[in-house]
C-alpha cells in the first residue's frame, strides 16, 4: 500500500480527497494536516468520515519528516507555494490542488494572484490534465491540479482548436458554478442568505482562471485568447460551461461531424462522456462523480460553434482530478477509486 497525505484536509477539496481515497485499494492515508483543528481527531472534524479513518488532525510542520509516497496539497495557493519544496523529496510525488504551481510565467502569476511563487517548482511542475497531459503525467514529481473552470472549458475546446475548425480569437466561455467552488472559508456574501434565489456574475473578465485557461489552449493553437465570464449560481455542486467558438469558414464540417470530432477525441477517455444530440449536459448527471460531460452545436446563422460542459467542481474539477492524476503517477488504472456512477437525484 502506497502512503499518502493530504494537507488542508478539512476543507471540502481535502475533505472530498479523503471520501474518495477511502474508496481506494492501493494507498493508505497515513497523515492529515488542519492546523486549526490539530490534535482533534478526524472524523470528529468531518463527521461524514466517522468510522473511515482513525486518524488525529496535525499541524503541517509535523508531517516535514514523516515518508509518504504521495502528498496531496488542498492548500491555499500562498500555504501551497511556502511547503511544497519541503515535501518535495525522496520518490514523494506531490499533487497541488491550488493554483500555485499553474502558471509557467511567474511574474503573470504574481500579476493574476498578488504572491509570490517558486519559479524552479513553476518551470519543472506538469499541468495535470490527463486528457491532454498524460504521458507527461505519468513522470512527473509535481503536478499542478487544473482549475475547475479551466477544466471545464479546455476539455470542450481541445479538439476544435488542434483541427482548426474553429478561430484561436474570440472565444467567450460562460460558466456557472455552485457555491462550494469559493472554498469553505465563510463570508458574507456566500451566507445562504445571499445565494439562495439568486444568481450573478462575479470578476467578469477579469477572473484568475483567464491565464490558466490561455495558457494551456495555446499550446494546442499559439495565441488562444478568450473573454471569460463566471457566475455563482444557488447549488452545492457543479459547474456548467457554455463557449461561443467563431467557425473557421474553410473547415468545412456538419453538425454530426461535429459530434464526431468528440467522439474520436476522447474514444478511450475513461471520464469524458460525449451527450448526443438532441440531449446535452446537466450538472445533476454528473454530481459526485469524476466525469465531465461534453456536447456540441452549430448556429449556422452566425457561424457559431457551441459547446458545452458539466462536472462536478469538487470531482473532476478538483480532488477526484487529483487522485486520477496519482493513479497514473503510481502507475495505477487511471480509473482506480473513481469509477463510481453520478449521485441522482
Amino acid at each position: 500500500m502506497k502512503r499518502v497525505a493530504v494537507l488542508g484536509a478539512t476543507g471540502y477539496s481535502g475533505i472530498e480527497l479523503l471520501r474518495l481515497l477511502s474508496l481506494h485499494k492501493h494507498v493508505t492515508v497515513v497523515a492529515a494536516s488542519a492546523d486549526k483543528n490539530a490534535g482533534l481527531p478526524l472524523d470528529n472534524v468531518i463527521p461524514s468520515l466517522k468510522g473511515f479513518y482513525k486518524l488525529t488532525c496535525q499541524k503541517i510542520d509535523q508531517l516535514y519528516d514523516m515518508d509518504f509516497d504521495v502528498v496531496f496539497l488542498a492548500l491555499p495557493h500562498e500555504q501551497s507555494a511556502s511547503v511544497c519544496g519541503k515535501f518535495l523529496k525522496n520518490n514523494t510525488t506531490v499533487i497541488d490542488i491550488s493554483a500555485a504551481f499553474r502558471l509557467k510565467d511567474t511574474v503573470l502569476f504574481k500579476k493574476w494572484y498578488g504572491i509570490e511563487t517558486t519559479p524552479e517548482l513553476s518551470k519543472s511542475s506538469v499541468y495535470g490534465l490527463p486528457e491532454i497531459k498524460r504521458k507527461e503525467i505519468k513522470n512527473a514529481r509535481l503536478i499542478a491540479n487544473p482549475g475547475c473552470y479551466p477544466t471545464g472549458a479546455i476539455i470542450p475546446l481541445a479538439p476544435f482548436l488542434k483541427k482548426g475548425i474553429i478561430k484561436n480569437k474570440g472565444i467567450i466561455v460562460d460558466a456557472k458554478s455552485g457555491v462550494t467552488g469559493a472554498g469553505r472559508s465563510p463570508s458574507q456574501e456566500l451566507h445562504f442568505s445571499e445565494v439562495s434565489d439568486g444568481f450573478r456574475a462575479y470578476k467578469p473578465a477579469s477572473h484568475r482562471h483567464i491565464p490558466e485557461i490561455e495558457q494551456e489552449l495555446s499550446e494546442i493553437s499559439a495565441g488562444t485568447s478568450i473573454t471569460f465570464v463566471p457566475h455563482l449560481v444557488p447549488i452545492n455542486r457543479g459547474i456548467f460551461t457554455t463557449i461561443y467558438a467563431v467557425a473557421d469558414e474553410d473547415k468545412k464540417i456538419s453538425p454530426d461531424g461535429l459530434e464526431e470530432v468528440l467522439l474520436e477525441a476522447y474514444k478511450d477517455e475513461p471520464f469524458v462522456r460525449i451527450v448526443r444530440s438532441p440531449g446535452l449536459p446537466n450538472v445533476n448527471a454528473v454530481r459526485g462523480s469524476n466525469y465531465i460531460d461534453i456536447a456540441v452545436r452549430f448556429e449556422e446563422r452566425n457561424s457559431t460553434i457551441v459547446l458545452f460542459s458539466a462536472l462536478d467542481n469538487l470531482v473532476k474539477g478538483a480532488s477526484g482530478q487529483a487522485i486520477q492524476n496519482m493513479n497514473l503517477s503510481l502507475g495505477f488504472d487511471e480509473t482506480t477509486g473513481l469509477d463510481l456512477p453520478a449521485v441522482f437525484p
